[in-house]
């Protein structure tokens, strides 16, 4: 897959790419990432890819024209069909919300050119022009879309067969279907008895045994009391599917969270 970064701060990219266990899938092409700054397609001596906005107000809005002449660039370079063409995916507060799903949805994907925004946003006749999708990371604002960006990235890199050392690792992962999308138990390593700020911290027996049904039962009733506690709407979803047995059921009602 190809994912196209257009950002007027392609160096943040650089460590991003070259460090980490995900690096392995940006080396190989698993996820070929290419990086694009509109400001090497605006006009005039300074480059110039943004400017007052109309009506007043604070701050500096990116410029259209820059902007649509780097992703006519992209455009030819990934010499897609019209077709098939990659969306253009904007990082913005009014996007859906990033989740497993749709990590799992964009890593079975040809890729996309993502869009990162600065300043005050992007002239709004370039995002209804040339804009398919807006992805939000949740209910705050960054100072760019560089971070969003880097964040789609890694989730989508980490999911490529090869990547992980561990091909089941992140069957694991909170959120993941193999865990019906609860959240992940804790884990523990050693030593076996920590000597922390309170005291001795043994880490559970029941993880030393080497049973695995017993671990497995562990863990799961672990999950579940990580998601009733920390997110409740997981559980909720989780019961509506039919996706707890009554084990599960059984368990929690036990400990007074259904």
């Amino acid at each position: 897959m190809r994912f196209d970064v257009i950002t007027l701060f392609p160096e943040l990219f650089a460590p991003f790419l070259q460090h980490g266990i995900n690096r392995r899938a940006f080396e190989s092409g698993l996820v070929d990432v290419h990086l694009w700054n509109p400001r090497d397609f605006a006009e005039g001596n300074y480059r110039r890819v943004d400017d007052r906005p109309f009506g007043g107000g604070p701050g500096m809005v990116m410029m259209a024209e820059p902007l649509w002449q780097c992703l006519q660039a992209v455009r030819v370079e990934r010499a897609e069909p019209e077709d098939v063409r990659a969306p253009v995916v904007l990082f913005s507060p009014i996007g859906e919300t990033l989740d497993h799903t749709a990590v799992a949805r964009w890593s079975d994907s040809q890729g996309a050119v993502l869009l990162c925004g600065r300043y005050e946003g992007i002239d709004q006749r370039f995002i209804d022009a040339c804009v398919d999708l807006q992805i939000s990371l949740g209910d705050f604002v960054l100072s760019g879309g560089e971070i969003a960006a880097m964040a789609l990235l890694d989730a989508v890199a980490r999911l490529q067969p090869g990547v992980l050392s561990d091909e089941g690792s992140h069957q694991q992962d909170s959120f993941n279907p193999a865990l019906d999308g609860l959240l992940d138990s804790p884990h523990y390593t050693r030593p076996e008895v920590w000597q922390g700020p309170q005291g001795p911290m043994p880490a559970p027996d029941v993880l030393m045994g080497g049973h695995h049904e017993r671990i497995a039962h562990h863990r799961r009733e672990q999950s579940l009391l990580v998601t009733a506690r920390q997110r409740p709407d997981l559980l909720v979803r989780a019961r509506e599917q039919g996706l707890l047995d009554a084990k599960d059921v059984t368990f929690l009602r036990a400990q007074g969270l259904l």
